[in-house]
């Protein structure tokens, strides 16, 4: 096992950051591809192409989105400041990895319009209806692992409820976030994926209940709650883009495998939502694994590679600020 810490918080901030869009960017090329195709050609490195006609090593909106969050934080967190900054990926092009957005989900495209089109009024824009529970805010909202960690659970989890809720304002997505949040925080304080997997398990679900959610929605996660992902088979693995499934898969590529490419590119050979799984596993394999796992030439085709390496400096000394 391949497994460098990063040890300083820059180093964990750059870390996430860089494995979160290495994973996005292999998975562009074979985005919306089924499991079956990956199956007879499956994703080994670093590709281009394919799906969205893109050059190895771009990645997405997940990416692109995650940067907009980290990009708050350096100006002083808010929640409109957010959404502020999505609708300037969206419309002007803000932290593209080549100057166009060429993807974006269906719920994050008709939040982005509602903010864009009344900039006065809430910025909790997303979708409330239970059909709004895509993956598209939990594929971004990795960089909330490092900002204000120390507060109380139940303003910590209205945190994520309000960044969630700029694209996918159901609880059932904050949920996500949070248990994704709360799997960083534990890798994050030095455990091994099983250990922080195994402390999720013993922690979420009183941490839920003292939250007060509905308990309807909280019975939705019971399953990954178990402490026993690691042991579904590969076939009962869900890769689409409902949250839950993305959580799920995510996990499961996490405590199944023992290096940042094994991880990665298990994500990714999935098939279907392909670089919002590879986003999603990426970021948490980055914080565990360190950035000296990562395959140098991955790195070295990564779009804008130096700007990412900018914006978790930056974003360092704002939460250390």
């Amino acid at each position: 096992m391949t497994h460098t810490p990063p040890s300083t918080p820059e180093a964990q901030i750059r870390a996430g950051l860089l494995g979160l869009a290495v994973g996005d960017a292999l998975g562009v090329p074979v985005e919306f591809e089924s499991r079956a195709r990956r199956q007879l050609d499956p994703v080994v490195t670093m590709r281009g192409y394919g799906t969205h006609n893109q050059p190895p090593g771009t990645w997405s909106d997940d990416a692109s989105l995650t940067f907009c969050l980290a990009e708050t934080i350096v100006q002083g967190y808010s929640v409109r400041k957010l959404a502020h900054n999505s609708c300037r990926w969206y419309y002007d092009q803000f932290w593209t990895p080549h100057g166009a957005v060429f993807d974006i989900g269906i719920t994050t495209r008709e939040a982005l319009h509602r903010f864009k089109a009344n900039p006065a009024g809430t910025p909790l824009a997303g979708g409330t209806d239970e059909y709004s529970n895509g993956n598209g805010s939990l594929m971004r909202i990795l960089p909330l692992a490092f900002y204000q960690t120390g507060l109380p659970l139940d303003r910590r989890f209205q945190l994520i409820f309000d960044a969630s809720a700029v694209t996918h304002w159901h609880v059932r997505s904050a949920i996500a976030c949070f248990l994704y949040l709360e799997m960083a925080r534990h890798l994050l304080d030095g455990r091994t994926p099983a250990q922080a997997y195994t402390q999720l398990c013993a922690a979420a679900p009183a941490q839920l209940a003292a939250l007060a959610l509905p308990t309807k929605e909280v019975a939705q996660f019971d399953y990954l709650l178990k402490g026993d992902v690691a042991d579904l088979p590969r076939q009962n693995i869900r890769s689409g883009g409902y949250v839950l499934h993305t959580l799920e898969a995510a996990l499961w590529c996490l405590l199944r495998h023992d290096t940042y490419a094994e991880t990665v590119l298990a994500a990714v050979n999935l098939g279907d939502d392909t670089d919002t799984t590879g986003a999603v596993t990426g970021g948490l394999a980055g914080l565990y694994y360190g950035e000296a796992a990562m395959p140098p030439e991955w790195l070295g085709a990564l779009a804008r590679r130096a700007d990412i390496e900018g914006l978790a400096r930056r974003m360092a000394a704002a939460c250390a600020a």
